[in-house]
């Protein structure tokens, strides 16, 4: 299957369900989560702010920055750029998608970061990621050479495969709602 098609069978599937429903999901791939060396060790995480069709985080950056120190993305033109989250008090609508970003000092060094938790279109048994298309993630995945890459994903997200290219990196670990797949290495 193609990506553009495979992304549109997920947004499909996406749509059958509530945000409520997406919420409850989101609870048990976090639980899965947060038993995970790779994320519960971490002292630098990278997270995202979801949108109403990915992994519900929102609650999770607020618990998780008590702890950690929580890194945001921030769309810029084509680029992410990384600000730590600092509270609620600290987001403001980002110009890429609406999505609410930390303002403050940008975060530039990628070598702190232990472990980076990374929404998708789709996963597979692989460890293989497919993103929306504009590669966003892909770009700062690669400059992170050290982070744990783990993916987060509703249960119909993972796939025994996606279609990948030179350009995408894979998972350490990709958790849905009932599972944790390892990436052999």
């Amino acid at each position: 299957m193609e990506k553009k098609d495979l992304r549109r069978q997920i947004k499909t599937l996406k749509a059958r369900y509530s945000l409520d429903e997406k919420k409850d999901m989101s609870r048990l791939a976090w639980r899965l989560l947060e038993e995970q060396p790779l994320f519960r060790d971490a002292r630098v995480a990278l997270l995202y702010w979801s949108m109403d069709d990915e992994v519900y985080t929102h609650d999770y950056v607020r618990k998780w920055a008590v702890s950690k120190k929580i890194l945001l993305p921030c769309v810029k033109g084509d680029t992410l750029e990384l600000r730590e989250f600092r509270g609620m008090e600290s987001l403001r609508p980002g110009e890429g998608f609406g999505i609410p970003e930390p303002v403050g000092e940008l975060f530039t060094d990628y070598a702190a970061i232990d472990a980076i938790v990374v929404p998708g279109v789709a996963f597979d048994l692989s460890g293989n990621r497919l993103g929306r298309g504009r590669g966003y993630y892909d770009r700062i995945l690669k400059q992170t050479a050290t982070a744990a890459k783990i993916g987060i994903c509703f249960d119909f997200q993972l796939l025994p495969e996606v279609p990948v290219d030179a350009l995408d990196v894979p998972m350490d670990l990709v958790v849905s709602a009932s599972r944790v797949v390892v990436r052999e290495k």
